[in-house]
């Protein structure tokens, strides 16, 4: 809050303000060098260590240990991708799909019979004790491969299913993270106009002691100063109330200390509207999940046509056969019995076939229709956020370059009237309280900003503002 320094108070009022409303800057030279240096000793006891022998420490703890300091978004999501339960779970659940493929594309496993006679079936070469037959299902050629086809796109689509949840916690780490900075910043404003008020207060009562002030000055002086009491105490419980939020998307006890957190600068948006439209249709899970289920269900219906094609089965068998017991005993007696098996299924049920096929190509229909629906609903989204994006943007501008100077200015006009005479206490405290509102209303519309830009970011893909040097990162989000 910059514009602070700027106000000229007269006497006593600007003394006050001049000691109690110094901007804590967020960003120090020293900060960032001190950072720089942290990773600097990080990466060198990693290099020692491995050749020193040196147990290297675990990065989530080293991450936990800065999440009590100073903290970065980038820290955030940084351990929330390695901590969030949801993330994993989206995460195991793609390679269950992956495994999936071996038991799919593989061949059935093979059957092994064997019959015993209590009784032996008497035979002309001698008594059959028991029978043995092996054999193994084989599909018809090209059935595993097309049925493995269905799997990879399953396993796609459960690929995108990670990338969308890992998204979807980065955008509530983030709209959380400014969520929480607000509130603290909230609370520094309330806290700098409690003090401010009470100053005035003893002004007030100082007047009211020499006839320049009526009771009602120092009642509305009192209510206000009453109502900043009430904000703070407020504030201080939805600080506690966020950080269990934000603990939560990191998988961390809901009182974990929470450090400082610094504030991410200010990055205007690279791209028209138009544009985002064009990324989010291409970038978007939802989508992408659509376009892919369409793939499966055009290799579903490929391999319902394998479905009327029949299945082989090959196998061997083995008869035990005993001494006959006959005075004469023919030729080849008490000689096993080998042979060969060979057979097929016969689709032969053409209804159940043809269902097959028609439930896949109601898939196909169903999965570019919702396409279709993602498509409209993504530009919807996109248009709402872009917009309530820029409100945010030009609510910035309007407090800061606007509203607040004149402000500002109308505090010192105000007291200076008083002073002289012109003007009563009580507008002097109005205007304080109007300063105080515009303070609040600046800082929630820089929360709403990046809380704004986080969602936008999530169905774009990728980030969409500027860098430093005014070029555009075209990477991809954070969540890939």
């Amino acid at each position: 809050m910059v514009f602070l320094q700027k106000a000229l108070f007269t006497s006593d009022t600007h003394r006050f303000l001049k000691h109690h409303f110094q901007v804590p800057q967020d960003v120090t030279a020293e900060d960032m060098s001190m950072q720089v240096f942290g990773w600097i000793i990080g990466v060198l006891f990693l290099f020692l260590a491995g050749f020193t022998g040196l147990p290297p420490f675990s990065f989530a703890d080293d991450l936990d240990a800065r999440l009590t300091q100073t903290v970065s978004v980038a820290d955030l999501i940084a351990y929330a991708k390695l901590k969030n339960p949801s993330i994993r779970e989206a995460r195991e659940e793609w390679r269950g799909v992956i495994e999936e493929y071996r038991f799919i594309t593989g061949y059935p496993d093979p059957e092994l019979s064997v019959t015993y006679y209590p009784s032996p079936l008497e035979t002309r070469l001698g008594p059959q004790d028991w029978t043995a037959s092996f054999f193994q299902k084989i599909p018809f050629p090209g059935k595993l491969s097309k049925a493995g086809e269905v799997v990879k796109a399953n396993a796609q689509i459960a690929q995108i299913k990670l990338d969308k949840k890992v998204r979807e916690i980065i955008a509530g780490v983030r709209e959380s993270y400014h969520e929480l900075l607000y509130i603290r910043k909230a609370g520094e404003v309330a806290a700098q106009n409690l003090r401010l008020l009470k100053h005035l207060r003893k002004v007030s009562e100082t007047a009211y002691a020499r006839d320049r002030a009526v009771l009602m000055d120092m009642v509305k002086a009192q209510a206000q100063l009453g109502q900043l009491r009430y904000d703070a105490l407020l504030l201080e419980e939805l600080e506690m109330t966020e950080k269990t939020t934000l603990n939560g998307l990191l998988n961390r006890p809901p009182d974990a200390k929470i450090g400082r957190l610094l504030d991410k600068p200010y990055r205007p948006i690279a791209f028209k509207l138009k544009k985002l439209y064009q990324l989010a249709e291409a970038n978007r899970e939802e989508v992408r999940i659509a376009q892919m289920r369409v793939k499966k269900a055009r290799a579903e219906v490929e391999l319902a046509e394998y479905e009327n094609l029949p299945d082989f089965k090959v196998g061997v068998f083995y008869s035990s056969i005993g001494d006959p017991d006959v005075p004469q005993r023919p030729s080849g007696s008490g000689r096993d019995a080998l042979g060969v098996q060979v057979g097929l299924s016969i689709p032969l049920w053409f209804e159940k076939n043809r269902g097959r096929k028609g439930r896949a190509l109601a898939g196909i229909e169903k999965a570019k229709s919702a396409k279709t629906a993602f498509v409209n609903d993504t530009r919807t989204r996109v248009h709402y956020l872009f917009f309530r994006l820029e409100n945010s943007r030009r609510l910035v501008e309007l407090y800061e370059k606007d509203l607040l100077p004149q402000v500002i200015q109308s505090m010192e006009i105000a007291e200076t009237w008083y002073r002289e005479g012109e003007a009563t206490f009580s507008d002097f405290v109005e205007t304080q309280a109007v300063f105080y509102n515009f303070q609040l209303s600046l800082v929630r519309a820089k929360a709403d900003y990046g809380k704004y830009l986080a969602r936008l970011e999530q169905i774009v893909g990728q980030t969409i503002t500027k860098n430093n040097n005014g070029s555009t990162d075209n990477a991809k989000g954070e969540g890939r």
